[in-house]
């Protein structure tokens, strides 16, 4: 299924209820976006009005990637820095794709619209982003370009017992 990238798509009802969806059904999957499964729509929905209101004041930007419908099937915000030492690098965060889509070169195509966009934005030299030890996704990201630049050991809390790594990666984009 071929999606269309947008950047700063018009933030509509449907696209709000479609993100919300998305983000639930990848935390279901097993997806470390944020949550631990299992989640309803209902307990995404507060940080995903957070991330909103970050794009409201200008501080994070929307990577959707829509099917033919218009339905997101995948997605990642970019948060820029407000720290006067770091405008030149960006955040991605809560990069997502749908389960149905996993294995199929749509995660790389994301990424590679991630890294377009952040070409295209005055200033931005890197991406930098972090993974949950544990999952693949450094591996993922490694394939992508990103390279491991640090790690805390047992920093996230999935369950009572269970304790992974964050890891962060930085892709340099000149």
């Amino acid at each position: 299924m071929p999606l269309t990238f947008t950047l700063d798509p018009p933030m509509t009802p449907g696209l709000r209820a479609g993100l919300c969806s998305l983000w639930a059904e990848v935390t279901n999957a097993g997806g470390a976006v944020g949550f631990v499964p299992p989640v309803t729509e209902d307990d995404v929905r507060p940080e995903l009005l957070r991330h909103l209101v970050a794009m409201d004041e200008g501080r994070a930007r929307l990577l959707v990637g829509a099917d033919g419908t218009g339905r997101p099937m995948a997605a990642a915000w970019l948060t820029l820095n407000t720290h006067g030492l770091m405008r030149h690098w960006l955040w991605l965060y809560t990069v997502m794709v749908h389960p149905s889509l996993q294995g199929r070169g749509v995660g790389r195509e994301l990424m590679r619209a991630a890294a377009v966009a952040a070409r295209g934005m005055d200033g931005i030299r890197a991406i930098r982003l972090t993974c949950r030890g544990g999952t693949g996704a450094d591996r993922f990201y490694a394939a992508c370009g990103y390279k491991e630049v640090g790690r805390v050991p047992d920093a996230i809390r999935v369950a009572e017992d269970d304790y992974r790594d964050d890891i962060t990666m930085w892709l340099p984009l000149d």
